[in-house]
């Protein structure tokens, strides 16, 4: 059984409604999630099933996420600037750059996501779930995803996820549903479990109605860091 307790107890310890304290987590714990990653690296997925497969996957991701901004910290984004310019390079090595090694295969953040998530699980839920340190990203939940109670979990962070008006607003003046961009990126996902995005996104949308014609426009995606910065 994958022992997720030390990351648990973190997440509880750190993040706050998404909101991350990185600079106390590097002061207090750095170790201690660099000690709980290599605690897991010999997982047989092959062992696992589906839920504590993906269950474990997208605990692994964030927390490889976490221990590379607190290896860079202070910084305010894993997309930098140069004299206001994207630094490309090393935003794409962010999430391509294989760091891990789990039971003999190294990985990437793509590797995770794309790699296995995505082409061995039809989950699109995970995308309401794998946060990469921004705030355009699904908040970080405080507490660690759980095999027994994933099914709850995810059904609960997509609920909070389209119900948030910074990633899913509907105006009823102009007729256009606002979206993340995380809808564009990740559309055949949705599409694989519902006719339209809109018709996807209907059952968790409370108090709105979606009309069946209606414009669909993409918001600006928010690479600032998830950061509480509180000490």
């Amino acid at each position: 059984m994958i022992d997720f307790e030390p990351w648990d107890q973190m997440l509880q310890e750190y993040v706050d409604d998404g909101s991350v304290n990185y600079s106390r987590w590097q002061r207090e714990s750095a170790q201690e999630l660099d000690q709980w990653l290599a605690s897991v690296q010999s997982v047989d997925l092959e062992t696992l099933d589906r839920d504590s497969a993906i269950a474990f996957l997208i605990n692994l991701y964030n927390a490889l996420v976490v221990q590379q901004v607190l290896q860079k910290y202070p910084i305010d984004s894993i997309r930098p600037e140069i004299l206001g310019i994207p630094n490309w390079v090393s935003f794409l090595l962010f999430f391509k750059r294989r760091r891990y090694t789990l039971n003999g295969r190294s990985l990437s953040l793509d590797g995770i996501e794309k790699g296995i998530l995505r082409s061995r699980y039809d989950e699109p839920r995970i995308h309401f779930a794998l946060v990469c340190a921004s705030q355009g990203c699904p908040l970080l939940r405080a507490n660690a995803y759980r095999p027994a109670q994933l099914p709850t979990q995810l059904e609960k962070e997509a609920a909070r996820f389209i119900n948030n008006p910074d990633k899913v607003h509907y105006s009823a003046a102009n007729r256009t549903l606002s979206l993340s961009k995380i809808f564009k990126w990740y559309r055949s996902d949705f599409l694989a479990q519902a006719d339209s995005i809109p018709a996807y996104l209907q059952p968790y949308l409370t108090n709105i109605e979606l009309p069946t014609d209606l414009d669909i426009a993409y918001k600006p995606y928010s690479w600032q860091l998830n950061q509480r910065t509180s000490s």
